[in-house]
């Protein structure tokens, strides 16, 4: 299989494998390519882990990657609403148990930096570095946006209009030009059992406050610098973890919303020189 990298317009050989787990949530749905050290990839409300198709095969050169469908999203089970940050944790420790992994980094962008967030606060044993991409403060001010937020939702109509409705909403949003990156949205926002306002809900219940101290792992905050939700609250993610022993914040220009597809590179890049700032960090301790 091969996918385009939205970067530089060459192709890349796409080596993932896809694959049903069953979990004692049910059954999960993921990608996986490449070995080592496990790195697992969580997406934004309501896509799937098509989100990683160009970032993935760039990240699996150096890791074991597993690109989920959080639990409740695309192929992955579904359940009932009210749903919340800490189910989809525990989506992700389900398919880890199941997979046997004791040991794994995390990948979050958007409602994936949230679930990523609160399984290292589950988990801390057990998450070795946490990415947050996209990523935001659960905090009064956050609430007030996310109320006012109108893209997941519109009335079915016989004629299919809602359809074109749900694309307009969502496209003033995105960065224009690429139209493949939209309908891939509206594609996993259609998947059958996805209900795309009550991911954005869940996020808005979610505690956070309260779980941040918890988090202990080294974190690397990705900033989309042209994402007008998450972009002028980066600072606030990344004073918020003062128990993490390591935050470092990387900007990429451009990309917006859809950073994942449309700076691939500039994310994987980022991902790897993080890591190797870890490593380094790892052998000055041990001498």
């Amino acid at each position: 299989m091969t996918c385009s990298n939205s970067n530089t317009g060459k192709v890349v050989k796409d080596e993932r494998t896809f694959h049903y787990v069953n979990t004692e949530l049910g059954q999960l749905h993921y990608a996986e390519s490449g070995s080592g050290e496990v790195m697992i990839l969580l997406h934004q409300t309501p896509r799937s882990l098509d989100e990683f198709a160009e970032v993935q095969p760039l990240l699996s050169k150096r890791w074991r990657t597993i690109a989920m469908d959080m639990y409740g999203f695309g192929q992955s089970k579904k359940f009932a609403a009210p749903q919340s940050i800490e189910q989809y944790a525990q989506g992700v420790l389900a398919l880890t148990n199941a997979l046997n992994i004791e040991k794994f980094s995390l990948v979050g962008h958007h409602t994936g930096m949230f679930v990523a967030s609160e399984v290292a606060a589950i988990a801390p044993d057990r998450v070795r570095a946490i990415v947050l991409s996209a990523g935001d403060l659960v905090d009064d001010e956050f609430r007030k946006m996310m109320e006012s937020l109108d893209v997941d939702t519109a009335e079915i109509q016989e004629n299919g209009s809602h359809l074109l409705e749900l694309w307009r909403k969502r496209l003033e949003l995105y960065p224009s030009g690429h139209p493949e990156i939209l309908d891939r949205f509206i594609h996993d926002a259609l998947t059958p059992g996805v209900t795309p306002l009550e991911g954005h809900l869940a996020v808005a219940r979610y505690n956070m406050l309260e779980r941040v101290p918890l988090v202990t792992a080294p974190i690397l905050v990705v900033a989309a610098m042209a994402d007008v939700i998450t972009y002028g609250r980066t600072s606030l993610v990344v004073e918020a973890y003062d128990n993490s022993p390591f935050v470092s914040l990387v900007e990429i220009e451009g990309g917006g919303i859809p950073l994942m597809e449309l700076k691939s590179k500039e994310v994987a890049d980022a991902i790897h020189y993080f890591f190797d700032e870890l490593e380094e960090q790892s052998s000055l301790t041990r001498l």
